[in-house]
């Protein structure tokens, strides 16, 4: 059951409300109350245009920017940035779009906060799209929620179980919207596997290979001179503190994804990296989104080569590589299906475009994800990837990086998110310090 809706979109009631009450003292310009332009396109009225924060603004950031912009239905309100130089180049960006795109409307001057609990207290912010380093989300997302803001966070979710969990029961407490970042359930390539496994097109599935990158490292980079403008203690927020190097938060010369998701202080290896899409994908085609393995097996151990989780149906899933990088193939007893962005082969070719028909089972269908997460918030209703489906992603990239750190195999309980394992459940959270850190 759907909840009433935001005060922001209870705004334009109001104003047409007036306009009646006034008569025609009260002249309401055409795109307030929106409706459509002579070319067909929508207006929108302001009362349902969503004041976003932006936590974080680096190259996630931007493409995020760019991706919500794109929808004509936000308006950037802050943003909070620890590197000063990336916080204005973020804002030159924004002022060039509204400049080169006057449906927008007018640019209003974007504050710019260090510390993100200032960009929280803004009565006028609706939403926050998080992008910073994984170790911020959870200390971040907890703090967002318990302000009455709506969530948009970056995958992977969480940097260990415990906090994915936290993020949850946060979002539930405060009765927030959330989605997660991992935008392929908006793509078309993906839903149609999803369904196509579902429909049991493949038949059984009985074994699944995912072909993304290794777990994470211990952080040993050498110390190298602080850049002007960068606020390092905040960016390590919640952490222990390590030397600079650049590696972690590179200049804005270089248009890279920083590398602090190689160490396992900051983020999870490749394993999250693009673990957290395609074993996502995993979980979705299998309707596993509200739990996950029963088992995980480090390589050689139990007679697996590579690192094999067990579902409870006896399904195997391994993390190994194969010919197509960052790529899942589901085998099944009645064929084969891979899958990888912008590309979908069956072993069966009719199936690749098959529709698939009203009466069989289907996904939640959202073709813009960010779209998704606005519509969402205007009818306070859940999602295509809420925080719980993005929890239990993140908890099958985290469980098997366990496997590999321990080398052991591991029996997992998904509804009790516990090991069987007293040194694999010690690994479940993290030490977090006391001025950024939130109680796991």
């Amino acid at each position: 059951m759907k909840n009433t809706l935001p005060n922001s979109v209870k705004r334009r009631e109001f104003l047409a409300q007036a306009s009646l009450a006034f008569g025609s003292f009260l002249i309401v310009p055409r795109h307030v109350l929106g409706g459509k332009r002579p070319d067909g396109s929508i207006y929108l009225a302001p009362s349902d245009v969503m004041n976003l924060g932006f936590i974080g603004t680096g190259k996630q950031g931007k493409g995020l920017s760019n991706s919500f912009m794109s929808t004509g239905e936000v308006r950037i309100t802050a943003i909070s940035e620890v590197y000063q130089a990336k916080a204005k180049q973020f804002v030159d960006r924004v002022k060039d779009i509204y400049a080169k795109t006057p449906s927008l409307g007018n640019y209003s001057e974007i504050p710019v906060y260090q510390d993100f609990r200032e960009l929280l207290a803004l009565k006028n912010v609706d939403a926050v799209v998080i992008a910073s380093p994984d170790h911020w989300h959870a200390a971040m997302a907890v703090r967002a929620a318990a302000a009455g803001k709506d969530i948009y966070c970056e995958k992977p979710l969480s940097l260990t179980v415990k906090e994915g969990r936290a993020m949850v029961d946060a979002t539930r407490k405060n009765k927030r919207v959330f989605q997660t970042g991992s935008m392929q359930r908006s793509w078309p390539e993906f839903k149609q596997a999803a369904e196509l496994i579902r429909n049991g097109y493949i038949g059984e599935v009985k074994s699944i290979k995912v072909n993304v990158g290794p777990p994470p490292i211990a952080y040993d980079l050498a110390a190298e001179e602080m850049p002007m403008g960068l606020d390092f203690e905040k960016w390590l927020g919640p952490n222990s503190a390590v030397p600079f190097n650049s590696e972690l938060a590179p200049p804005i010369s270089k248009d890279v994804f920083p590398n602090w998701r190689k160490y396992k202080e900051f983020g999870g290896g490749g394993m999250t990296d693009w673990g957290a899409h395609m074993f996502d994908i995993v979980q979705w085609a299998l309707d596993m989104d509200g739990s996950g393995p029963v088992k995980v097996d480090a390589p050689k151990t139990n007679g697996n080569e590579f690192l094999t989780y067990t579902y409870a149906n006896g399904i195997t899933m391994t993390h190994q590589p194969w010919e197509w990088n960052n790529g899942i193939e589901f085998v099944g007893t009645e064929g084969t299906l891979r899958v990888q962005r912008k590309k979908l082969e069956t072993s069966k070719p009719e199936l690749k475009d098959r529709i698939i028909g009203a009466n069989e089972k289907h996904v939640y269908a959202s073709d813009n994800h960010y779209k998704d997460f606005l519509n969402a918030i205007r009818n306070r209703s859940m999602p295509i990837c809420d925080v719980e489906i993005g929890h239990r992603t993140a908890s099958v990239c985290n469980i098997g990086n366990i496997a590999y750190a321990l080398n052991k195999s591991l029996t997992w309980n998904p509804k009790s998110e516990k090991f069987n394992d007293a040194a694999a459940n010690a690994l479940l959270g993290r030490k977090m310090n006391a001025q950024w850190g939130i109680k796991l």
